[in-house]
């Protein structure tokens, strides 16, 4: 065990970002399941550089960054980050031994992020060097979610690379608190009314639930994660991604809100969509939670399956229009909703794309003229555990990968059975495998997907 001694430029205290705000509601709902909102990280060390340069990189990152010296508590006023200029990070030393390196890295970063973070005590971060035969191979994090976003976590990956080769990075300017500063002036909040409005106008008269059926007797456990690991859901989605001229996220989440539409009998699928929210020049290389949800409505069309896709990228746009504001206006509105319907609307349906770049790099080459449909032979399926107060009805994650399309799904199994979720993710392979050889009309994605109309009742 080590101790990295920090010193940055600045300190203060102001109230918590748009982001962050977001953030401390989940982690508030979220109580002894808050770790769902850890961030895992692996930095490989480039090259063979002792533990001493290592540590200074690292070093440098605290000091550049004042989301990773920050704490967070509530006042009278309302949740405040405090940044401190200067303090201590034990970093422990983990000996990889005969195992890969980064796998130790990766196993040891999942288990630092299993203790949830005492936010107004604790730095957002916790850290390990792996070595292996002494010489240090790769740095183990867990990030709090107040302090990071997957965006931030790039840049600090790229950053990273850049210390290591020993090059001088210009200041970061813009931090958290100048966002935050930033949001209380115009154009922002007239942003966030703008963004009320339009959530509003969607929730106001929409579905009260996720699905019609009451919720009966759970699995145990109640929450689950399914995944699909499938070269086959990769090559497809890029595939139709080309030939449609729109990313593979949008194809992606039209076959997700597509299968969500057909299990709960809609014709309407409306889910939230994590947007990272870097518009602004400013928060592009900033490293703090500025990503929220925007509000994604898919109305399934007549035709086919093409159609939905280009209808989920127009529907995709307005969320992510839409997707800055004030957590405690939009709170405040949907209470208000609550009251005059008599429930808050359910909107524990979700779509999150994790990849940095929409791509997979390391897929296996596959023939443009070749047939897709034999390689969902080798597609996988797994069921694990999730978090018992993650609270969500049905959450895809398209988690990054290299190599295979890996897409996973939690569900509360009263609502959805491990059967039915697994059946979904399937079902998504399936529509976008067999949207590359013929055109699906919409009227055949239940058979094509191999699923239907879930009632919550047995056949």
């Amino acid at each position: 065990m080590v101790t990295v001694t920090f010193s940055g430029r600045r300190e203060g205290r102001a109230p918590l970002t748009w982001g962050q705000r977001l953030m401390w509601r989940a982690v508030h709902l979220m109580g002894d399941s808050q770790t769902f909102l850890s961030c895992p990280w692996v930095l490989p060390v480039y090259g063979r550089r002792d533990l001493g340069s290592v540590l200074h990189a690292l070093r440098v990152l605290l000091e550049r960054h004042e989301s990773l010296r920050t704490t967070f508590a509530p006042t009278p006023e309302g949740p405040v980050q405090r940044v401190g200029r200067g303090g201590e990070l034990t970093v422990d030393l983990v000996e990889a031994g005969e195992e890969r390196a980064l796998r130790v890295a990766e196993r040891v970063a999942g288990e630092l992020g299993r203790t949830a973070f005492v936010h107004d005590r604790d730095l957002p971060l916790r850290c390990a060097v792996v070595l292996k035969n002494g010489r240090p191979t790769a740095l183990a994090l867990a990030f709090s979610h107040l302090a990071v976003d997957f965006q931030a976590l790039n840049t600090l990956s790229e950053e990273w690379k850049a210390l290591l080769r020993g090059e001088k990075l210009p200041p970061a300017e813009w931090q958290p608190m100048d966002q935050a500063a930033a949001e209380r002036e115009e154009p922002y909040p007239a942003r966030s009314a703008k963004s009320v409005r339009y959530w509003h106008s969607v929730l106001a008269d929409g579905p009260l639930d996720v699905f019609d059926h009451p919720p009966h007797e759970a699995e145990d456990p109640r929450f689950i994660e399914v995944g699909m690991e499938s070269v086959a859901l990769a090559v497809a989605a890029e595939r139709l991604a080309e030939r449609w001229t729109m990313r593979t996220t949008n194809v992606l989440l039209a076959a997700c809100a597509t299968v969500l539409a057909v299990a709960s009998g809609r014709p309407r699928a409306v889910m939230q969509l994590v947007h990272s929210n870097r518009r602004d020049a400013r928060t592009r290389a900033m490293v703090g939670t500025v990503e929220q949800d925007g509000l994604f409505v898919l109305d399934l069309p007549d035709t086919d399956f093409a159609a939905a896709c280009r209808a989920s990228q127009r529907g995709a746009l307005r969320a992510y229009r839409n997707a800055h504001y004030d957590p405690f206006e939009m709170q405040a509105m949907r209470e208000e909703i609550g009251r005059r319907r008599g429930q808050e609307p359910d909107l524990d349906a979700f779509f999150n794309d994790r990849r940095t770049s929409g791509t997979w790099p390391g897929l296996p080459p596959v023939g443009r003229d070749e047939d897709v449909a034999p390689l969902t032979e080798k597609t996988r399926t797994y069921v694990t555990n999730a978090w018992p107060g993650v609270r969500f009805k049905a959450f895809f994650t398209v988690v990054s990968a290299p190599d295979t399309g890996k897409l996973s799904l939690i569900v509360d199994t009263a609502y959805l059975p491990s059967g039915i979720a697994e059946a979904m993710l399937r079902g998504v392979e399936a529509l976008l495998v067999r949207a590359l050889t013929e055109d699906v009309p919409m009227s055949a994605v239940p058979e094509v997907c191999g699923i239907g109309h879930y009632t919550g009742r047995p056949d």
